[in-house]
């Protein structure tokens, strides 16, 4: 009889700390706009490759974390993550049968109803809203790079058999 295998969960948490540090590295000026929703992305992989592991507990200290490290409000990124983590976990069973492509447009609405809490939240405390649809530019941008996210964690997962 064989032992227990190793689960290697250091794997996601550190992959989860390469999203916050890719969510707050430097871009140019015409692309801040556009930043895709790295922990979003991050969080909705690992949801949907391990629920039992990755969930709404994960998302909230995630979220406490990234609050903390943008200097926003306390919860606001918790509960934005914790919208993204439920809709991801209610549409588990579906997403994982889908195509990669339809995967994305999936994630598109999901990630554009994240944002416009998002823009809710940021309204409730006093921050001025944009005043066009560019709020909404995240949740594209992370809509297109989620095949290459996927792709890619997905052999990290597979590679070091992440369990």
């Amino acid at each position: 009889m064989a032992g227990p295998r190793p689960s290697h969960g250091w794997v996601i948490w550190l992959s989860f700390a390469l999203a916050l540090l890719l969510s707050v590295a430097p871009m140019p000026s015409f692309m801040e706009t556009g930043r895709p929703l790295w922990l979003a992305m991050f969080i909705t992989y690992w949801t949907l490759a391990l629920p039992h592991r990755v969930g709404m507990t994960t998302a909230w200290l995630l979220g406490l974390g990234a609050d903390v490290l943008y200097g926003t409000l306390l919860g606001q990124n918790a509960l934005v993550l914790i919208l993204i983590t439920f809709m991801v976990l209610s549409l588990q069973q579906r997403l994982r049968l889908f195509p990669v492509w339809q995967q994305s447009l999936v994630l598109l609405v999901v990630f554009g109803l994240a944002q416009l809490v998002q823009l809710w939240l940021h309204a409730l405390t006093g921050n001025r809203p944009p005043p066009t649809l560019v709020f909404l530019l995240p949740a594209l941008v992370s809509a297109l790079l989620w095949p290459w996210v996927c792709a890619g964690l997905r052999t990290l997962h597979k590679r070091l058999n992440v369990n």
